[in-house]
């Protein structure tokens, strides 16, 4: 998984990070559309010495709970994080005053679900641009928690509070040596899977056919 994911980094003319523990943070949206389950992944993964990489894969959700979906902060729906890379849009701080996490600190893309259902919806609604604090942070303080609802309005969420202080020292670790900036990652399989049926339709079967198998990640 980790050579797929370096190769989409740069088909895709995004940054790969190849310094000693400098962190490529990279969100993997699944290709469920129903909410309010942890089914998506955060990984994260960094060269160690000469050849090495070190890998992390973390459960986590990248999209907004049923909860936000149903009761959006905003008129215009929930926010949904868009795919695509944020150069260091992201820094340590702490996450509604409370604990240290990953907090926006420039501008992302979102897309509203004004639906106000309990499924997302990424056909419909309005892009845009801004902060929105759709930050990287964890659900519960200890243990694991198996409903995402009221802990992501949008931001991506860890579901193991274990998994979340392991990745806050790598971060802590990351910014004593490259400074307190993260770039992050998000892979939305689900457009992937859509631009390749599209592809298809259009009459390009073969170029489809293999999009559908390189893409094919559940």
């Amino acid at each position: 998984m980790l050579s797929r994911l370096k190769s989409i980094l740069r088909q895709n003319r995004h940054v790969l990070y190849t310094r000693p523990y400098e962190l490529n943070i990279v969100g993997v949206r699944s290709g469920s559309v129903i909410a309010n389950r942890f089914i998506d992944e955060i990984h994260v993964f960094y060269k160690v010495s000469g050849e090495k990489w070190n890998h992390h894969v973390f459960k986590a959700t990248t999209d907004p709970g049923t909860f936000w979906l149903k009761n959006p902060m905003q008129p215009d729906g929930a926010a949904i994080l868009a795919s695509g890379q944020y150069v260091d849009a992201w820094e340590i701080g702490l996450h509604k005053g409370e604990y240290e996490a990953l907090v926006q600190k420039a501008p992302v893309t979102i897309l509203r679900d004004y639906d106000r259902s309990a499924y997302l919806d990424f056909m419909n609604g309005e892009k845009y641009t801004g902060l929105f604090g759709i930050d990287i942070h964890r659900a519960l303080s200890a243990g694991k928690t198996f409903f995402v609802d009221e802990f992501s309005a949008g931001c991506q969420v860890f579901q193991d509070a274990g998994d979340f202080l392991q990745f806050m020292d790598l971060c802590k670790k990351h910014s004593t040596l490259y400074g307190n900036s993260f770039t992050y990652t998000l892979l939305d399989f689900r457009a992937l899977r859509r631009e390749a049926l599209r592809r298809m339709a259009m009459g390009s079967i073969l170029l489809g056919l293999g999009m559908l198998a390189w893409y094919n990640y559940d």
